[in-house]
């Protein structure tokens, strides 16, 4: 499966799996359905492959823009989004200090001199969209985390790998 643009989805698009179909393809990806996510950002589609178990039970994709651009979305359980900037955890998947740590609404924008995200707390989990600063610009990368919500059961079904099939884990 190839990208699909995020925004593509319609409660008239058909008939969506019965929940039991979708908690099954779940939990064969590893995946907690809760714990799906999804986003979307002008010019960039989900990249199905993508699509993966993070962690012990978080959730991971990549979004691509026809231009080369590329940001991820990941939803796990790990310590606040402030800690982040606070110094009390070590940056996420990297060791380069921030150069910049501020509150953004409800986000905190982290960013170093080679990648930025945006982060936020919700129901014990921290939903992060991050990139490359040379992939994505903070306007698209602000977008995408304020679009950013858990997926109804119409985005589940095009988000999970179809029955029998398996995911892009990490």
């Amino acid at each position: 499966p190839g990208p699909e643009p995020a925004a593509e989805r319609s409660p008239s698009a058909g008939p969506v799996p019965d929940r039991a179909e979708l908690e099954a393809r779940a939990g064969a990806a590893q995946l907690v359905t809760d714990h799906v996510w999804v986003t979307g950002a002008a010019g960039y589609a989900l990249a199905r492959q993508s699509v993966g178990v993070l962690g012990d039970d978080g959730f991971g994709s990549s979004y691509t823009a026809p231009d080369g651009g590329l940001f991820q979305l990941s939803v796990e359980r790990r310590p606040h989004a402030v800690a982040e900037c606070t110094g009390a955890a070590s940056p996420a998947g990297g060791t380069e200090p921030p150069e910049t740590c501020e509150r953004d609404g409800e986000h905190w924008y982290r960013a170093t001199e080679s990648d930025h995200a945006y982060a936020r707390e919700r129901g014990g989990l921290v939903i992060t969209v991050s990139g490359a600063r040379e992939q994505v610009d903070r306007a698209t990368l602000r977008s995408a985390a304020r679009a950013a919500h858990r997926a109804d059961d119409h985005e589940l079904d095009r988000v999970l790998p179809p029955a029998g099939g398996g995911s892009g884990q990490r």
